[in-house]
């Protein structure tokens, strides 16, 4: 989890607050942790919105990074959660939606980074 908490001291306050999550153990090395990152950051930018913590779930402390991107949205009233595929919200569990689930609970949606062209 990227410890700078949801509003970072560069986070531009007129522009909405857009929150990011990534399953770490979907990526195949840190320079495509990085290269993700920066694709959430430019999906904010280019929509309008202000980027502010990317919450990294690492498989030894799953799911705190999902828990603390929901006590964020709560917390900070965020009305948008942007992912770099539906996967890295599906593969937190089996049984349910985590997406739907999600945006029931929290009143956030839930969006897809699309690459930048």
């Amino acid at each position: 989890m990227d410890g700078r908490g949801a509003l970072s001291g560069d986070v531009d306050y007129t522009r909405p607050l857009l929150l990011g999550y990534i399953l770490k153990h979907l990526l195949m090395t840190d320079g495509e942790l990085v290269d993700i990152k920066s694709q959430l950051e430019d999906f904010a930018r280019i929509e309008g919105f202000a980027m502010g913590t990317i919450y990294t779930e690492e498989t030894d402390t799953s799911p705190a990074a999902f828990e603390a991107l929901i006590e964020a949205v709560n917390r900070y009233e965020v009305t948008t959660v942007v992912i770099p595929s539906r996967l890295h919200f599906d593969a937190l569990a089996v049984a349910h939606d985590v997406k739907n689930t999600f945006e029931r609970a929290t009143g956030a949606r839930v969006v897809i980074a699309s690459p930048v062209p």
